[in-house]
């Protein structure tokens, strides 16, 4: 991600990390549409990991997420998507350019606690993953990423917003969401046309807006100038 922010990276590129033991990895866009669309492509990358981890994980592991950007596996947590977005736009709104990206842990860190300790941390080694490695990873996602990326493009967001749901943790029960610092609860009825998430609470719709999120959230943040 950093790469992107400095301007060393062009579109199309993907950059990875060396370190084998975590799937740290970025790919660089130039998006052709308005700042609003572009978020989306969040969702987009995030239903291309799921389907590559599906594809190479053993079958019993479920891969799930929360909104808006962390990553579950066997419902513990795996890690965070990335995002970010240039601050500056061209003549018609659109971002000069844009990463996705994801730090996820491949196998646990030695120094770290034992497996099992802590449902806020796992690894894909220990949630049964144990053959898989950077390069298979990166190679999977890549291929799924650029699939999801031809569907959005051409059919827009509604096959995204289905596909992250059929993995989303808590649709359509009662969930605590922290947003601008504060928890605010709702039954999760699932998202609108741009990745807000949307609230039943208090007798009403609640929208939480997906740039304010990703601003509050480590994970994910517009880039800064």
């Amino acid at each position: 991600m950093r790469a992107s922010r400095r301007g060393r990276a062009r579109r199309g590129d993907v950059v990875w990390a060396r370190n084998l033991d975590r799937l740290q990895l970025a790919v660089v866009l130039e998006p052709d549409v308005e700042r609003v669309r572009a978020r989306e492509m969040l969702f987009v990358a995030m239903v291309a990991l799921g389907d590559s981890l599906g594809a190479l994980a053993p079958p019993e592991v479920a891969i799930t997420w929360s909104w808006p950007c962390t990553v579950h596996v066997n419902r513990a947590r795996l890690g965070a998507m990335e995002l970010a977005i240039a601050p500056d736009e061209d003549e018609n709104g659109a971002p000069a350019w844009m990463a996705v990206g994801m730090d996820l842990p491949i196998r646990p860190d030695p120094k770290g606690p034992e497996p099992g300790f802590s449902m806020d941390r796992t690894t894909l080694y220990d949630e049964g993953c144990v053959e898989l490695d950077r390069t298979m990873l990166i190679e999977s996602y890549c291929r799924h990423l650029l699939t999801w990326i031809h569907t959005w493009s051409e059919e827009g967001f509604r096959p995204v917003h289905e596909a992250w749901m059929f993995r989303a943790n808590g649709r359509g029960e009662s969930i605590g969401v922290v947003y601008e610092g504060a928890e605010v609860t709702g039954r999760f009825l699932g998202l609108d046309d741009h990745g807000n998430m949307l609230l039943n609470a208090d007798g009403g719709t609640t929208l939480l807006h997906v740039e304010t999120a990703l601003g509050a959230s480590s994970g994910l943040a517009e880039a800064k100038e």
